[in-house]
């Protein structure tokens, strides 16, 4: 079993605490991803998983063993950096191959495992190339090759992607998966990028200023974010974010504020009745905002004029005002609007979020 254990991790640079009690379960053959912003102390959890940060307090278990005062070669896992840390001077081959001889592996099990990992990787060809013969993916690969022959109990990654162009970035994350599948092991995966985390994670792990704000797998993150930071980091375009005011009318409660009054939600209304009077965050995900037509509901339905239009192709986002609010729309490719044109949007009253002005917590 190859599952890792996290217990209240932390971690202190002299007067900065960079992780903050941390405790994460990594079940068997799981891939996770940590994601936050830079600082948040993702890289810095990754590394003392890896030995290479040495831990504050707090207990690391790889496997059935706690690992705390294991040194990295010990700890049978195998790291790919975002540099990838090839050596210049050696070929594919012997770059692959390093970490096996040094544990005097014999000649003949050091040539099998490479063989194997260049070809589930499709680098066969290139194992005699020295890497600056070599592409941006291709050396990422190698640096992947690099680690499968170890077969580690854990992959960690730390941004591998990050140097690469876009195209290459899409093509990498779904060969990454279909790796993951085929070597069933367990893997913890570092990025800021929040669409590499939702289609890599098998569970995500939002982190902010060395705190974990939410786990769970992709689509509950998106669907149900704890708390306005993961509600913002999650999805992209980000979420929406207007304050308005819980009032009492007909009723039913309404959220208003300048320019902007919507009803609010039958399956939030229970929720929201001990905040009559008060302010809340009322959260909408652009692709939850569509041009309004004669079949949307009234009371989900506002004005807004277009400030900028952003063609994409497959899809067109409008950034819009509606009062003293800026929001962004995600709508078909077929609309044509102008700025300064005056629309009407509807919202999907099903997807609308609220949350906490002071806690920011999901309400």
């Amino acid at each position: 079993m190859a599952q890792v254990m996290m217990k209240d991790l932390n971690k202190k640079y002299d007067e900065v605490h960079a992780v903050k009690d941390v405790n994460l379960h990594i079940r068997d053959k799981e891939f996770i991803v940590l994601v936050g912003p830079s600082g948040c102390g993702k890289s810095t959890t990754l590394r003392m998983v890896a030995g290479l940060e040495e831990i504050t307090a707090g207990e690391i278990t790889i496997g059935d063993r706690v690992v705390n005062d294991l040194p990295p070669k010990d700890r049978d896992i195998a790291m790919v950096f975002q540099n990838y840390a090839l050596y210049p001077h050696m070929t594919v081959y012997d770059n692959m191959a390093f970490g096996l001889k040094m544990r005097k592996f014999p000649k003949v099990e050091i040539q099998k495992r490479v063989q194997d990992a260049a070809e589930i990787l499709g680098i066969q060809e290139l194992l005699k190339r020295k890497p600056r013969q070599l592409s941006g993916g291709q050396r990422q690969r190698v640096a992947v090759g690099r680690a499968i022959v170890r077969h580690p109990q854990v992959f960690l990654f730390d941004e591998p992607l990050s140097n690469l162009d876009a195209k290459l970035r899409v093509q990498m994350r779904v060969e990454l998966k279909r790796l993951h599948e085929r070597l069933e092991t367990t893997a913890i995966y570092v990025t800021h990028d929040q669409v590499e985390a939702m289609t890599l994670g098998d569970r995500v792990v939002v982190m902010k200023d060395g705190w974990i704000q939410q786990v769970g797998e992709p689509l509950e993150l998106y669907g149900k974010p704890a708390n306005k930071f993961v509600a913002g980091f999650i999805g992209s375009p980000a979420m929406n974010f207007v304050d308005v005011k819980v009032a009492d009318a007909n009723g039913a409660l309404w959220a208003e504020t300048q320019g902007l009054r919507v009803k609010v939600p039958p399956i939030h209304t229970s929720r929201l009745v001990p905040y009559k009077g008060q302010q809340v965050t009322l959260g909408v995900r652009p692709e939850d905002l569509q041009l309004a037509s004669g079949s949307d509901p009234s009371e989900y339905v506002f004005d807004a004029v277009v400030d900028v239009v952003e063609p994409l192709g497959s899809e067109i986002l409008l950034d819009l005002r509606a009062g003293n609010s800026t929001i962004v729309a995600r709508v078909e490719p077929t609309v044509r609007l102008k700025v300064h044109e005056k629309t009407r949007l509807a919202l999907t009253p099903d997807r609308a979020h609220f949350f906490d002005l002071k806690t920011e917590l999901a309400i």
